[in-house]
């Protein structure tokens, strides 16, 4: 059993999805669906720009969903698709990747709620107000209870569960640098003070999710071709208002990645394939399912290795 899964932000760099898009006319044209619906160049900036600019939260959100639908149609032109997949999943903005992927909302309403998230979610928070830290060696349990400890009267709490040995925090940035010693201080291997604009995930983002809210209800959404995992539930949702309710919470809640491939893997998905840029969730994957079999697909030399 397979399932398809979506990076999220992180993964972008500069020239991401240019082979596929030379290789696939589908490609090509899930990048130019995408600027027309943005009204703006973004395949010139993905390609040929800026690195810093692409980082841009505002930019790199459409940019990686982007990349991983163009991913998507060249698989499907060579004769995969989407519901070769028991389940889709996503990564924070990766979730908007795989339900547009599914069928679930348009590739020019995926684009344009993108480019509203990432601008609401940069604007929420004043730069430098808040941070976010990787903690690597400790469990979510014990994360979450030196969260409690560190905030006082700030916020600072998980923001996404990645895999067994690494959790990220999130919060006003005094309450994550006391939670980042106090990790140390109790056996975790690294505490990384993250290079994010924003404090995404946690409480400090609800002016986001208010945007996002009224943003979704005017999207038509529909039952996607094939389950999603939910971030925010690590369980599969099909219904149109309960994937709408979920991106929502989904702006202020935590990525539950690690429950979410446990949850697949225990129904028995073996081969998870990672549509898009990088191998970020793959190592992820490993940690969490380390049976599992993963395999990139963000070039025409990983599609021609799946055809093998």
């Amino acid at each position: 059993m397979r399932a398809f899964v979506f990076p999220g932000q992180g993964a972008q760099t500069i020239g991401m999805g240019r082979a596929l898009a030379d290789r696939w006319p589908a490609a090509r044209a899930v990048f130019d669906e995408v600027d027309e619906a943005l009204g703006e160049n973004l395949s010139a900036l993905i390609w040929e720009g800026d690195a810093d600019t692409l980082t841009l939260t505002r930019n790199a959100q459409p940019a990686l969903m982007a990349t991983s639908v163009a991913a998507m149609r060249a698989l499907e032109a060579e004769g995969f698709a989407i519901t070769d997949a028991a389940y889709v999943a996503g990564h924070s903005l990766g979730e908007y990747s795989a339900l547009c992927a599914a069928g679930a909302i348009s590739l020019a309403d995926t684009a344009r709620l993108l480019r509203i998230r990432g601008t609401a979610m940069q604007d929420a928070v004043p730069v430098g107000v808040g941070a976010m830290a990787a903690i690597l060696g400790l469990d979510l349990a014990q994360v979450d209870e030196i969260a409690r400890e560190a905030a006082g009267d700030e916020v600072c709490q998980a923001a996404n569960d990645n895999d067994p040995a690494q959790v990220v925090i999130s919060g006003h940035k005094a309450a994550v640098e006391r939670a980042a010693v106090l990790a140390k201080e109790r056996g975790a291997k690294r505490a990384l003070m993250l290079p994010v604009s924003a404090p995404f995930h946690c409480a400090l983002m609800q002016p986001a999710a208010t945007v996002m809210a009224e943003a979704l209800a005017g999207v038509e959404i529909v039952e996607p071709a094939v389950p999603l995992v939910a971030n925010v539930r690590a369980e599969p949702v099909l219904q149109p208002g309960a994937i709408r309710q979920l991106l929502v919470e989904q702006v202020t809640g935590a990525v539950r990645w690690r429950e979410s491939v446990q949850f697949m893997a225990e129904q028995g998905v073996t081969e998870f394939w990672e549509i898009g840029a990088g191998k970020a969730l793959s190592g992820m994957i490993k940690r969490i399912a380390p049976g599992a079999v993963t395999s990139a697909v963000g070039t025409p030399a990983d599609i021609e290795a799946l055809k093998g």
